[in-house]
């Protein structure tokens, strides 16, 4: 029997092994990075479209623009720098400003401003643009509702809005060239002389005057872009890179659980029934038949369908169909170990049956245990992305599975959205990789033939 620490220097000189466990530290590291940086608030609200209307829609990933020669407008969400209070005889006067070093190619989409205001009285909100250029763009000017109390307001100003359109038609003088049928953002952004875009530095000015002197609760400026982030958005809005990182934590859960409770149980099963002999060992391996023959994807469906699709419930279910692998093997190794000499002097000795098990015969197993707990976590993972694929997983958490089956609704890969398909894919097979290298090493640790082979 290899004790823990042969196993231990043999696992360690196996190179494959050594990837497998680098891999997986990798997703550990990363799934502990992620749960403690990342806000909790984005898990939950995954599958809140409120709570991601600010994003863009089906952008790409931010890196592209590193092998573009034109450089695609990055969505940009940008806080305000700094507020200034100005006082008058009157009247108090907030001005919040929001500063972009404008670099692309092309120009943005849109321009929204979002903000939330306490205030009393009457006031009037202003937006002006400061151009590169020197040039001062007044692009809105509207009254917040009045107040007899202090109250707290919030809007969205979209550059599509009807009073920025009509501004913009008063101020094209200094424009050379047509700018009828231009988009709000296109002449904002574009040069005075020709319909292209003026790159550099442009500040925007938030301006709300009242009676009383108010206060700016948070406020956002956004310049529509088609790209964003490290993976890109979907057509839900949602930052994909959220997704994929809070899917490690939640896909190691699923597979470890799974494949130690399916393991643990196939070992118990199998050592009793292999140890047990005659008609214990007869019955436990029919019931052991009947629960194999089961086709268990199928049936998989069938439950998630007819009772839930709850993934403490689906990890379940998975740990049902996965230890009768598990206990035939054990069995058959269990009915070999009995008949050595070490067994039969403890029997001489008095040892009970549950003694034996546990001190003499388990312990020789653990090895091949330890190689299908690392093989069978890829099973579990694979299992759940696909019953998510299709529909029949938790949407309440965000798996690599139900990120491929939103991908499928919205006919991502008809479309050519490439960022939303392949990372998810990718994390599976990866993590399937890691397990599967851990697995191998273990096995051939384990069985001196199959290291030699």
């Amino acid at each position: 029997m290899l004790t823990s620490s042969q196993l231990k220097e043999s696992f360690l000189k196996n190179r494959i092994g050594l990837v497998g466990i680098v891999i997986l530290a990798g997703l550990i590291v990363v799934s502990a990075l992620t749960v403690v940086f990342v806000p909790l608030e984005t898990y939950r609200q995954w599958n809140n479209p409120a709570s991601w209307t600010l994003m863009p829609k089906s952008a790409l990933p931010a890196w592209v623009n590193y092998f573009s020669d034109k450089k695609i407008p990055e969505h940009q969400i940008i806080e305000g720098s700094q507020t200034i209070l100005q006082k008058s005889q009157s009247t108090y006067t907030l001005i919040q400003s929001f500063e972009s070093d404008y670099a692309f190619d092309y120009f943005p989409d849109d321009l929204i401003l979002q903000y939330k205001v306490a205030y009393s009285g009457s006031s009037i909100i202003q937006i002006h643009v400061i151009r590169p250029d020197g040039i001062q763009i007044d692009l809105y000017r509207a009254s917040i509702p009045f107040a007899e109390s202090e109250t707290v307001f919030s809007d969205r100003v979209f550059s599509a809005n009807e009073m920025i359109r009509k501004n913009l038609r008063l101020q094209t003088a200094a424009f050379s060239f047509p700018t009828e049928g231009l988009s709000a953002s296109e002449i904002v952004f574009s040069k005075t002389d020709l319909n292209e875009v003026l790159k550099g530095r442009y500040v925007f000015l938030v301006k709300i005057t009242g009676t009383d002197e108010n206060s700016i609760l948070g406020s956002q400026m956004i310049i529509g872009g088609k790209v964003f982030g490290i993976i890109g958005t979907d057509e839900l809005r949602r930052d994909l890179s959220i997704g994929i990182l809070w899917g490690i934590p939640v896909a190691l859960f699923i597979g470890i659980v799974v494949s130690v409770g399916s393991v643990v149980a196939g070992l118990v099963f199998g050592v009793y029934a292999g140890y047990k002999g005659g008609k214990t060992d007869e019955s436990m391996m029919r019931f052991n038949d009947i629960i194999y023959a089961l086709p268990a994807l199928p049936f998989l469906i069938i439950l998630s369908v007819t009772t839930s699709n709850s993934i403490f419930l689906l990890i379940g279910f998975l740990m049902i169909f996965g230890w009768v692998g598990v206990a035939k093997v054990s069995r058959s190794m269990a009915l070999q170990i009995k008949t050595r000499q070490f067994v039969d002097a403890a029997k001489v000795m008095g040892q009970k049956d549950s003694k034996i098990i546990t001190r003499h015969i388990i312990p020789q197993i653990l090895p091949y245990a330890l190689a299908s707990i690392a093989i069978s976590v890829p099973a579990a993972i694979t299992t759940e992305a696909g019953l998510s694929f299709l529909g029949l997983g938790d949407p309440s958490f965000p798996t690599w599975g139900q990120i491929l089956h939103d991908a499928k609704s919205y006919g991502a890969a008809a479309r050519g959205l490439w960022w939303w398909i392949m990372p998810p894919g990718i994390m599976i097979a990866l993590t399937g990789l890691a397990f599967v290298f851990i697995g191998n090493a273990l096995e051939s640790t384990a069985n001196p033939k199959l290291g030699r082979r």
